[in-house]
């Protein structure tokens, strides 16, 4: 056997060894939805143990090849004395089944998003969160995309969360450049951004911009988050995210000790 023939074996080895890493991989982006873990992180409260009003805003990677690219957020409430979360989140699946898009069940709030874990994007309790509670109910009523789904630039699940964050900002909710989706405002041009502080213009979710003290300053290209925030600094990038910066107030404990 010659060396080149023996050097072309090795090439096609390792092409079909990528391949079949390839397929692997795919199979389990593809595939395995069902078996995927819905179990919770232990991250929220035993809605059970305590008697406060609860609201929290969750976020985790989007399922398969979606969770390359951003996130999908939902919202949980726990009135004062309720002994069980009542989650919102808009559902693109719902829509082939001609359902509305918009779900509304009890559930565990931190559950794993199809394998993936979440993290609490706003958490509000105590004094005062039972009205806002109220307010997020009314918003999910009036919700204008509650039969319509489009994976982008919108309506989608992070455009739902935006719509109530913006409807009853006492939230302070700083939606992170994964949230493909939260710029969509349909046929509006103007708006407040999600945080409820600040300025925004968007032109159907795919050209905007944002100026807000809680946002910061975000571009927005193709539904593609680029920008900075002052307070905490942080870098905000497509795919990767929110990336924290030292703070100039930040002190090295270990100097001091």
């Amino acid at each position: 056997m010659s060396r080149f023939q023996s050097d072309n074996r090795w090439l096609i080895a390792g092409a079909i060894s990528v391949l079949m890493c390839v397929l692997v991989v795919s199979y389990d982006a593809w595939g395995n939805w069902r078996t995927a873990s819905r179990a919770s992180i232990g991250i929220a409260p035993d809605p059970v143990s305590i008697r406060e009003a609860v609201v929290q805003v969750y976020g985790a990677r989007a399922y398969s090849w979606r969770g390359y690219f951003g996130i999908h957020t939902w919202i949980a409430v726990k009135p004062t004395n309720a002994e069980s979360f009542t989650i919102y989140e808009v559902l693109g699946w719902r829509q082939r089944r001609q359902l509305p898009v918009l779900a509304i069940y009890d559930q565990q709030p931190d559950r794993r998003w199809f394998g993936n874990a979440p993290e609490i994007l706003a958490d509000k309790r105590g004094d005062g969160v039972d009205a806002l509670i109220e307010r997020i109910e009314q918003a999910v009523d009036n919700y204008p995309y509650a039969r319509q789904y489009t994976l982008w630039p919108g309506p989608n699940s992070n455009t739902f969360t935006a719509w109530i964050a913006r409807t009853v900002p006492e939230l302070e909710l700083s939606l992170p450049a994964t949230a493909i989706g939260k710029d969509y405002l349909g046929y509006r041009l103007f708006a407040t951004p999600p945080s409820g502080s600040g300025f925004q213009f968007s032109l159907f979710g795919l050209l905007g911009f944002i100026i807000s003290n809680i946002e910061g300053v975000e571009l927005n290209f193709l539904g593609l988050t680029f920008g900075i925030n002052i307070d905490p600094p942080a870098v905000k990038l497509p795919i990767v995210g929110n990336i924290q910066l030292p703070s100039r107030h930040t002190i090295d404990m270990t100097e001091i000790s």
